[in-house]
């Protein structure tokens, strides 16, 4: 089998050549710990297919590191969550109750569920001391998806927070596969974090950048230095990207080689053997590492670039001679709708889709139910100065069809994903469809770039309802809700970004905190736009209809 040494991006695209950028560090007296396994959430009920469960956004305290506790948030816990498992087929009912001082939403990434109500985004508040009940079926294969606030526009700060957590499907295929799958011995959810600590406590608003908020700390699974005992000849690890912006570019010492197995949404046709693996913000990879050619007493750390994450200390294993089969999924590979045009979207700067920002009464696209279309997404950032969007659809899941016109890169062809890096000047196409209506969004999951803009949304038309309108929420009614809980005027609520819809909104930051962000997206924007003109001659660009991204030519 063929082992991919590097990383299938460029290095000059990586985060940490760009502004903003801050190196990890270990806050001292810290010591090695065990990596904190999330329990599995039990449901209050299971009644033949349907289950049933109850999620709490609750505050808390954690110990994160020496000295005095954290405050935090969480899932059914003090910070991030328990991990919620369902099976494909099932009918799930979760009851959603807001335990927060503000009001907060609950969006399930990866999932396929109805929007926009289900779905969790903007459009669904639950405010303090709420409760909603919301049930969705289960109709999508294995996999590690995972459910994070999405209040726009404060995402950033409550995931920031710690609200986050996994959510795991599992199926028939799965089950049959010769993979660890024993959760907490020989399967380990890995939830990528960072975070600066001010006198032990978390202060987004201090940290706050409009190009993304590096963490100084690394955060795994809400642990600093932790450690895995590995008891077993292989474990499987399942990566979740969860940083507001940063990458992490994993890798074990010596060249250890990982058998990547999973995607975002789905395992791979066939699993690839890798040597470093980028996993961007949102992005969700499953791999397994086979420790045959070590002994009790070694210990192995995975890496990201030079800093050491997570170390795996080995016991005493029995021998594992499982092999893969050769095929472990296969997708569905629906034909495109030959009527449909090529849907263009690009993402602008670091805070517009299709030159707009985000409106939160606009729909910016429609297309019909389950019919399959392409779209070419554009990183119209320049190629010297500009960054990787990690590009996130609601509600659906895509096939990856080529990048700049070629091969996509080996760990995402005939995957599942819902969220794609897409390099500067890149762009990328995509084979979308949906299996529920509604209202979803699509942007960039550098958290503050949605925040700040960098989103917009589609509505999927079901043709035995064509007129259906679904009830918005607007920027007016969310931010006088969040002035109300928080004691302060509108114009005092924290509101990095977005078009707010004509309204008088006052001061969104306070002096400083505005000078520092325009300073920095000037300098962004001026980057970006001196590579706009070479790559609308090269491209040949195309006016877009606003209601449905389809090229007029």
């Amino acid at each position: 089998m063929t082992v991919y040494p590097d990383y299938f991006y460029a290095e000059k695209d990586f985060d940490k050549s760009h502004m903003g950028y801050k190196p990890l560090t270990i806050p001292e007296g810290v010591e090695a710990q065990p990596l904190a396994v999330p329990p599995l959430l039990a449901p209050d009920k299971v009644d033949g297919n349907d289950i049933y469960y109850t999620i709490e956004a609750q505050e808390g305290e954690s110990q994160i590191l020496p000295g005095k506790k954290t405050k935090t948030w969480g899932y059914n816990a003090p910070l991030l969550g328990q991990t919620l498992v369902v099976k494909t087929g099932q009918r799930v009912h979760v009851r959603l109750k807001n335990s927060l001082p503000v009001l907060t939403s609950f969006h399930w990434h990866g999932m396929e569920v109805p929007g926009p109500i289900t779905d969790g985004g903007c459009h669904a508040p639950v405010y303090p001391g709420e409760e909603k009940d919301i049930e969705f079926t289960v109709k999508q294969p294995a996999a590690l998806t995972w459910l994070h606030a999405h209040p726009c526009p404060s995402t950033a700060m409550q995931v920031w927070m710690g609200l986050a957590m996994g959510v795991v499907v599992t199926d028939d295929n799965e089950a049959r596969l010769p993979i660890p799958k024993n959760y907490g011995v020989d399967e380990f959810p890995v939830v990528l974090q960072d975070r600066t600590f001010h006198d032990n406590q978390l202060d987004y608003r201090a940290d706050y950048d409009p190009m993304g908020v590096f963490g100084e700390v690394p955060l795994i699974n809400g642990v600093v230095r932790p450690y895995i005992d590995v008891t077993t000849q292989k474990v499987r690890l399942l990566f979740l990207g969860g940083s507001d912006r940063r990458e992490w570019r994993l890798h074990f010492e010596n060249d250890l080689t990982m058998t990547q197995i999973g995607g975002d949404d789905s395992f791979l046709r066939h699993p690839i053997d890798v040597k470093k693996l980028l996993i961007g913000p949102g992005e969700r990879q499953q791999v397994i590492v086979d420790f045959a050619g070590y002994k009790e007493g070694d210990v192995v750390s995975l890496y990201t670039d030079d800093f050491k994450l997570l170390e795996f200390r080995i016991h005493a294993f029995e021998k594992d001679d499982r092999e893969l089969p050769f095929n472990i999924f296969t997708p569905d590979d629906p034909a495109v709708n030959s009527e449909a045009p090529v849907r263009h979207v690009t993402m602008d700067d670091h805070d517009k889709i299709n030159g707009l920002r985000f409106s939160m009464e606009r729909i910016d696209m429609k297309q019909t139910l389950n019919s399959v279309e392409y779209w070419d997404v554009t990183n119209t950032n320049n190629s010297a100065s500009g960054m990787l969007h990690p590009f996130h659809i609601h509600g659906a899941h895509f096939l990856v069809v080529s990048r700049d016109g070629k091969k996509p890169n080996p760990n995402e062809i005939n995957v599942y994903k819902d969220t794609v890096e897409v390099g500067p000047g890149e762009t990328v196409r995509l084979k979308v469809y949906f299996q529920n209506a509604g209202v979803f969004m699509y942007h960039c999951h550098i958290i503050e770039h949605e925040d700040a803009g960098m989103m917009a949304q589609i509505q999927i038309v079901d043709p035995k309802e064509p007129d259906k309108t679904y009830k918005l929420m607007d920027m007016e009614t969310i931010t006088n809700a969040f002035a109300e809980e928080m004691g302060v005027e509108p114009g005092e609520v924290f509101m990095p970004g977005m078009d707010v819809e004509d309204m008088d909104m006052g001061a969104c930051f306070h002096a400083a905190e505005a000078s520092t962000s325009r300073r920095l997206v000037e300098a962004v924007t001026a980057a970006s736009r001196a590579g706009h003109a070479g790559h609308d001659a090269s491209s040949g660009a195309s006016h877009h209809d606003a209601t449905s991204g389809a090229s007029h030519h």
